[in-house]
């Protein structure tokens, strides 16, 4: 059962590995480069495994350390797998044990895989759900290990090689407007953004962000409702 439901989350898997095992090379890289060994790459891939989230903190750990700046900016960039998931519970319900790890891996890329994709008939859901999470959580850690090791192996000027980040979210956006019927929820969320920007300052714009996107789709849910 388990190795069919491997065999079966493997192939989907594959798109994420190359972007997640060049991301990942591009932390471990950025990680050597402020002198930071091996073992960091491996203990921030297992534990906070959020790829914006350990690009910036970085920088953190190499500043005076400041307990409520860290807590805040760590909500600010992680904010939104809170909504990931929450909208996940119904799908996780039957995930037993296996469900807080199930929610600790939704990343970007896996949160989007498991909304897009169902179980092949004869595939146990729970087993297939969590392969997919497991082995994306597999190729970004050993990217990590990699760029880390190729880092201090290889030193060269990283300068620029933390927009890797931001050139995935940008194909994610992209990969999910082409499949969907529907863009006002893209819509929303660009021209909300943009708008809290220009209004609020860069500490604050994103959690008012996503707290007026979740206030405007829960509206616009509750009118296609009725």
């Amino acid at each position: 059962m388990r190795k069919k439901a491997f065999r079966a989350a493997f192939p989907l898997t594959l798109p994420v590995f190359m972007g997640y095992l060049f991301l990942g090379i591009a932390f471990g890289v950025l990680l050597a480069s402020e002198g930071f060994h091996v073992g960091w790459a491996v203990f921030m891939s297992v534990t906070i495994y959020a790829g914006a989230m350990q690009f910036v903190a970085i920088p953190l750990l190499t500043a005076p350390f400041n307990l409520l700046s860290t807590a805040f900016i760590t909500l600010t960039v992680n904010a939104r797998h809170l909504f990931y998931g929450l909208s996940m519970l119904e799908k996780f319900k039957e995930s037993g044990p296996l469900k807080p790890y199930m929610i600790f891996s939704l990343t970007d890329e896996t949160y989007s895989l498991l909304c897009s994709t169902k179980s092949p008939e004869g595939i146990n859901q729970k087993w297939f759900f969590f392969f997919i999470a497991f082995l994306n959580h597999s190729y970004w850690i050993l990217g990590g290990i990699v760029g880390c090791l190729a880092g201090h192996l290889i030193p060269f000027d990283s300068t620029g090689i933390d927009f890797a980040m931001t050139a995935l979210f940008l194909v994610i956006f992209v990969e999910q407007w082409e499949n969907s019927k529907h863009h006002l929820p893209a819509l929303l969320g660009l021209s909300v953004t943009a708008l809290c920007r220009l209004v609020f300052s860069a500490d604050w714009f994103i959690p008012v962000a996503m707290a007026c996107l979740l206030l405007s789709l829960t509206l616009l849910r509750r009118k296609e409702c009725l």
